[in-house]
């Protein structure tokens, strides 16, 4: 069984026990989650489509940990003009593991 959900703006294909990365969430680790826009749940085989949402589906999730990802460098340059900006980046994830799909 898995489901498409939409989570912070981003869609994910999500199954039982599966751990995700996803932006940054509110709470404590150890805080259950629940993300009521389910787009699409397949259950061995069949199918529901939400228009746009599946009615009565909600995905429940568990923060496992908040943590940052990889630099990112941002280099700009302007040849002959003596400009140049260096700038990192690191963004926030936090790390949810998928505790149950009710569709």
């Amino acid at each position: 069984m898995y489901a498409i959900v939409d989570i912070a703006g981003q869609q994910f294909k999500v199954e039982k026990d599966q751990k995700v990365f996803v932006h940054r969430q509110e709470g404590e680790e150890g805080t259950e989650l629940s993300f009521e826009k389910v787009l699409l749940v397949d259950n061995d085989g069949k199918v529901t489509l939400g228009k746009p949402e599946v009615k009565n589906a909600k995905v429940t999730a568990k923060i496992l940990a908040h943590v940052k990802g990889d630099k990112v460098i941002i280099f700009k340059k302007n040849r002959r003009k003596g400009y140049k900006l260096k700038r990192g980046h690191r963004q926030s994830f936090t790390q949810i593991q998928i505790a149950e799909i009710v569709a």
